[in-house]
């Protein structure tokens, strides 16, 4: 039996130029902020009264979740986004290349999905450097990856929220 061809211009698959785009812009990013930046909070540009730039590591996935474990999680939430992007980028491939939202969603997750594990696998950690603050109150430093990720994340429950209500209608 022969596997049936994979159809980019028609599918889905069309919107990966959207995930490439994320990746590179967010290693390039990242580069900048490594060549050019001290690291840690004291060598932080304060921009806005409530944002910073910074240089910092996280060895753990969102919010520095397991960041002090001895270093399997590196391979664990490289092992998930691998998945995850597979996943993603299967179910692209059943979409048509019309379906603008959800192939938006799923390629914006592939872009920041895959400049994470590319920090994990090449230098151990991500390189996070958006520092948002209320008074001393500041959320964990993040990158335009996990921005990604996040938007695409929001689309998708947005996505069933309104096919709920479409379906009640």
């Amino acid at each position: 039996m022969s596997q049936p061809e994979i159809d980019f211009k028609h599918s889905g698959l069309r919107w990966l130029w959207l995930a490439a785009v994320v990746f590179i812009a967010d290693i390039a990013i990242k580069w900048l902020v490594m060549d050019n930046m001290g690291y840690g909070w004291n060598h932080r540009i304060e921009l806005l009264p409530f944002f910073n730039l910074l240089y910092v590591h996280n060895y753990g996935a969102a919010f520095s979740f397991l960041s002090e474990q001895s270093g399997w999680q590196r391979w664990f939430f490289s092992g998930i986004a691998f998945v995850v992007t597979g996943m993603l980028a299967y179910w692209m491939r059943k979409l048509p290349a019309q379906e603008k939202w959800n192939n938006v969603a799923y390629a914006l997750i592939i872009g920041g999905a895959l400049g994470n594990v590319f920090d994990r696998i090449v230098h151990g950690y991500v390189i996070d450097y958006l520092d948002f603050f209320v008074g001393n109150y500041h959320w964990p430093a993040f990158n335009l990856a996990d921005s990604a990720i996040c938007i695409g994340a929001v689309m998708i429950i947005l996505d069933g929220l309104r096919g709920k209500s479409s379906a009640k209608a």
